[in-house]
């Protein structure tokens, strides 16, 4: 008692009034009469605090708090570790190293088991089923909303790996067209290099050949015969083929009359008994011999006399 008014007072002579309004003016005054309250905020103790060891006070607590139900409810079991089945013996708890985990592992393990051996058999013999059946259902631990969260968070995760993974394939799909851009500008340069060399050498008289204009025109060609090939070819519309099929692809129109060389010289199909009303035995005006003309109109007033019969 006399070591906490000792700290208390030290404390109120720092000048902190919170700490020191528990205590009154009287206990003050009665710790400074026996020289308890020393300046500083620190204050040695003389003696150390002894410990106790209560075992009547402690025997009376849990006399208190302890209920007297039947072990079914308590099922509490206090016993030692089971036997090594090796060496035939029970392990005590003095033989265990602390700081061995594998032991101090075995014998928490080993105590489960004599623990279970000897609540099992009370159990039964009680008629306490120990099994879950097969169609036992059981409400879960954690409730439908924890679950969801749960089912969130992992589906979260996933899309963002998802994304990681496809950033990733981003930026290997950038690099590697960087590094085809690269190759193809490494190549240009290469291939105007080698042009501008070898105009050099022309222009000096070292070579007589432009190698490399050949090689452009044979490519250009190659170009244009492979653009030519994949031309689709243009063809008749549906409504011209249809009328084609119809009517027939017609021929040459304009000039289908107009005489040609070949023409001119072939007589094979001349007669000249038809030509020009001319022949043997045909008469021509004023021609002797030849038959009579035919007849013509008759004149006005012959035609005028015919009609004045008919009335």
């Amino acid at each position: 008692m006399a070591a906490a008014v000792a700290r208390r007072g030290s404390f109120s002579d720092s000048g902190s009034d919170s700490e020191d309004s528990s205590l009154s003016d009287s206990e003050l005054q009665e710790a400074f009469a026996k020289g308890a309250l020393k300046p500083g905020l620190n204050v040695v103790l003389e003696e150390q605090p002894k410990r106790r060891n209560d075992t009547d006070g402690l025997k009376q607590c849990l006399a208190e708090f302890r209920q007297q139900l039947a072990w079914v409810e308590r099922l509490d079991v206090t016993l030692g570790p089971v036997a090594d089945p090796v060496s035939q013996n029970a392990s005590t708890s003095d033989a265990v190293d602390p700081e061995n985990d594998f032991q101090r592992e075995m014998s928490f393990y080993r105590q489960a088991q004599a623990a279970v051996l000897e609540a099992l058999p009370r159990l039964r013999k009680l008629q306490v089923p120990t099994r879950r059946p097969d169609d036992y259902f059981a409400e879960m631990a954690k409730s439908d909303q924890q679950m969801q969260k749960i089912r969130q968070k992992l589906k979260s995760k996933q899309e963002a790996m998802e994304r990681s993974e496809k950033a990733k394939q981003l930026r290997a799909m950038r690099k590697y067209g960087k590094k085809v851009q690269v190759e193809v500008l490494q190549r240009r340069q290469k291939e105007k290099k080698n042009m501008l060399n070898a105009v050099k050498k022309y222009q000096k008289g070292l070579s007589d050949k432009l190698d490399f204009l050949d090689e452009e025109q044979t490519s250009s060609q190659g170009n244009k015969k492979g653009n030519t090939s994949q031309r689709p070819k243009k063809g008749p519309n549906a409504k011209r083929r249809y009328k084609n099929q119809k009517f027939g692809f017609g021929g040459k129109k304009k000039g289908s009359k107009w005489n040609t060389k070949e023409s001119f010289n072939d007589v094979s199909s001349f007669q000249a008994k038809v030509a020009h009303n001319k022949g043997p035995g045909k008469g021509g005006r004023g021609g002797k011999g030849g038959k009579k003309a035919l007849n013509k109109r008759p004149g006005k007033r012959a035609r005028q006399k015919m009609k004045n019969r008919a009335r």
